[in-house]
C-alpha cells in the first residue's frame, strides 16, 4: 500500500465508526444503559471494531502463513491494510472518548490509545513490523468477550447463563490472546534484538511494559469482579446456614 492508500484506508475506518456509533444511537438500547448512553454507544463500537478485527487477523495468518515466519518485513497487502484500518479505530476512539469523558476516568486508555497507534503509524508508514502489528491485533479475539460483558453488566444481565458462560469464556480467552501473546511478543523482541533498531526496540520494550501491567491489572479485577466475590458470597451463606 502506498501513502496515499494507507491515509484512505484510515481515513475511511475512522468515519466508519463514527457511522457505527450513530447507527447504534438510533438502535433501542436496554433501559438500565439509558443512564450512560454514551458509554453504551462507546462500547458498542468498540466491539463491532474487536469482532472485525479478530476475523482479519485470524485471516491474515491463514492466508499468508509465511508472515509467522518473518514478523519484520513479511506481509500482504491485506494485513497492511488490517493494520490501518485498526490505526483509524483508536484515532476515533481516542477522540470520542476526550469529548466525552473526564480526563481523570480514561487516561489509562487515552494513554493506551497513544502507545498503540505510534507503533501501528510507525509499522505501516515504514512498511516493516506489519506481521507483528497483526499478532498484537489478535487480543482482539478476547476484546469481543470483554466489550460483551460490559455490555451485558449495562443492561443488568449478569445473574444468568449468557453472563456466567461469557465470563469464563472472556478469563480463557485473555489468559491465551492477552497474556500469552504479550509473553510471547516480548520474548520475539529479544530474542531479534539484533534485528531490531534501537528506536524500534525501545518503542516495542516500553509498549510492552505497560501493556502487560495493564493486563495484569484488569485480569486480577475481572477475576475479583466475576469469580471471587461470588464464591466470598458464597462461603458466607454457607457460614450462615
Amino acid at each position: 500500500m502506498e501513502l496515499s492508500s494507507v491515509i484512505l484506508t484510515t481515513g475511511s475506518s475512522v468515519g466508519f465508526f463514527k457511522l457505527v456509533n450513530i447507527a447504534v444511537d438510533n438502535v433501542p438500547m436496554p433501559e438500565s444503559a439509558r443512564r450512560n448512553a454514551w458509554k453504551w454507544r462507546n462500547i458498542s463500537t468498540s466491539f463491532v471494531h474487536s469482532f472485525i478485527t479478530a476475523i482479519w487477523a485470524v485471516l491474515c495468518f491463514f492466508l499468508h502463513p509465511q508472515m509467522a515466519e518473518d514478523l519484520i518485513e513479511t506481509h500482504s497487502v491485506f494485513s497492511h491494510s488490517l493494520v490501518s484500518f485498526s490505526i483509524g479505530y483508536f484515532i476515533y476512539d481516542f477522540f470520542d472518548m476526550i469529548t466525552n469523558q473526564k480526563l481523570s476516568q480514561a487516561w489509562e486508555l487515552l494513554f493506551h490509545h497513544i502507545v498503540v497507534i505510534t507503533c501501528f503509524g510507525l509499522s505501516v508508514l515504514s512498511y516493516r513490523y506489519v506481521g507483528f502489528a497483526v499478532v498484537a491485533l489478535l487480543v482482539e479475539i478476547n476484546s469481543v468477550f470483554l466489550h460483551l460483558r460490559q455490555m451485558l453488566r449495562m443492561a443488568s444481565n449478569t445473574k444468568g447463563t449468557q453472563y456466567r458462560v461469557n465470563s469464563i469464556i472472556n478469563l480463557g480467552t485473555y489468559v491465551v490472546f492477552r497474556i500469552n501473546t504479550l509473553a510471547w511478543m516480548t520474548r520475539w523482541l529479544v530474542l531479534n534484538r539484533d534485528k531490531v533498531p534501537l528506536l524500534a526496540y525501545t518503542l516495542g520494550s516500553v509498549g510492552m511494559a505497560i501493556m502487560t501491567a495493564m493486563n495484569i491489572v484488569l485480569f486480577y479485577r475481572l477475576l475479583r469482579s466475576d469469580f471471587l466475590k461470588s464464591s466470598t458470597r458464597e462461603t458466607k451463606k454457607e457460614k450462615e446456614m
